[in-house]
């Protein structure tokens, strides 16, 4: 799945346009390389988002199309 697709569908971005723009900037990174909004995401990847001051750490469990707001939290898992 697409990087910036799997921000959205995961809720760590709200809109997808923003986590384009967020890759575009270089403030998402995959297994720690920064990462093009059309990089491929699997199960087992780290993703590093920076907002502002702020680096959020996450692993990619899971992996879908669609999913309920409320399953949505059990696409990844926060490391820091």
């Amino acid at each position: 799945m697409r990087l910036d697709k799997y921000l959205k569908v995961s809720r760590l971005i709200k809109r997808r346009t923003v986590a384009n723009e967020a890759c575009d900037a270089g403030r998402v990174l995959i297994n720690d390389r920064p990462a093009k909004a059309s990089a491929n995401v699997k199960a087992g990847d780290i993703l590093t988002i920076c907002f502002g001051n702020k680096e959020v750490k996450v692993e990619v469990l899971d992996v879908q199309e669609t999913v309920r707001k409320e399953e949505a939290k059990e696409l990844f898992r926060y490391l820091t």
